[in-house]
């Protein structure tokens, strides 16, 4: 038995693996007894020809028993080295993705990497970088760092294989799939009414070099039905950052109103394993004759293969359908004193 859960979440990806204890189980409790670092290859195969590989990762933990002749083996994907590497650098005159190098070179994985040019340091204004990342460095992560660069970039950062990505979330591309009602062992589909509503994104900050505070907004339009679609008013979200520029503000705000978009419609669907789809691919579901007919992101994939369930996979996907974006110019609240 095999379970494979592939995520986008700025998170590791999990597998969970059941083996007998063999012909001599002795030997078997041996190696486990001492075994540290064991690296697991999970690949898959539809023809018995060609293999594919869904995740590279080491082993986290294991269990053992004795009754059913089993060892049950769990771990994570290769970004668990750097989930579970403290860092106390700042990397203040380095940018987002030289850093992004350097992080993956040092846990031997091969960097995907697109180039950005602003220094580290230029997101922690007024020279604060050696007081927010030297004194929090204490409970950072070089994932908490890759991440967070990750975010103030635009970027998505993820492990595939021996490989870490750090490039531009994409846009949405042409479906990979269909899906239809008639294909699929079951699907659950939900939609919250009130995201439904035109939604408006407020991003307050105050910047210390210019000296002034400042508000952005964004507001969607609701695909259909307006502001009344969810039954009510406009749903409204406040979020105060510091020390942005007012371009930043106003694509911290578009970012946030896209990613709140697409938890209006979410399916679950149940269907027979493939291996062309990823976490980062989009489906078309059509066939039930409604406005879930549309492209999904995939959220997440669970692919499990047993004996008794054969090859199987589990999807969840959000919505991609995009928002009408109207945008209130930069409100100037007054100059920051000090």
């Amino acid at each position: 038995m095999a379970e494979v859960l592939s995520n986008n979440y700025y998170a590791a990806d999990q597998f969970r693996v059941s083996m007998a204890l063999g012909a001599d189980p002795v030997a078997t409790l041996a190696f486990w007894g001492d075994a540290v670092g064991v690296l697991f290859d999970v690949q898959l195969s539809l023809d018995g020809v060609g293999y594919s590989s869904l995740i590279q990762g080491h082993a986290d933990d294991l269990e053992i028993d004795f009754q059913q002749g089993v060892v049950q083996i769990r771990g994570r994907d290769l970004s668990a080295g750097l989930i579970e590497t403290r860092t106390q650098e700042t990397f203040s005159n380095r940018t987002a993705s030289e850093v992004a190098t350097i992080l993956a070179e040092r846990h031997d994985l091969t960097p995907v990497v697109t180039q950005t040019t602003t220094p580290v340091g230029r997101y922690y204004e007024s020279e604060h970088d050696r007081v927010t990342l030297g004194e929090f460095s204490h409970a950072t992560t070089e994932w908490d760092l890759l991440v967070f660069l990750a975010r103030q970039e635009g970027f998505d950062a993820f492990v595939q294989g021996t490989t870490l990505y750090f490039q531009p979330r994409t846009a949405p591309s042409p479906p990979a799939m269909v899906i239809q009602p008639a294909d699929v062992v079951g699907m659950k589909l939900a939609r919250s009414l009130t995201l439904a509503r035109d939604i408006e994104v407020t991003v307050k900050s105050w910047n210390t070099r210019q000296k002034n505070a400042f508000t952005q907004t964004v507001r969607g339009q609701a695909v259909s039905g307006g502001a009344s679609a969810g039954g009510g008013g406009v749903q409204t979200y406040v979020y105060v950052r510091p020390n942005l520029t007012p371009d930043q503000a106003l694509k911290f705000a578009q970012s946030r109103l896209n990613e709140i978009s697409r938890h209006e419609r979410v399916v679950d669907i149940v269907m027979p394993g493939e291996l062309t789809l990823t976490a980062r691919s989009t489906v078309l579901l059509d066939g039930t004759g409604t406005d879930f007919d549309q492209v999904y992101y995939i959220d997440t994939i669970e692919r499990s293969i047993t004996f008794q369930g054969g090859f199987s996979q589990q999807i969840r996907a959000k919505n991609t359908s995009p928002r009408t974006q109207t945008t209130t110019p930069a409100d100037i609240v007054g100059a920051v004193t000090g």
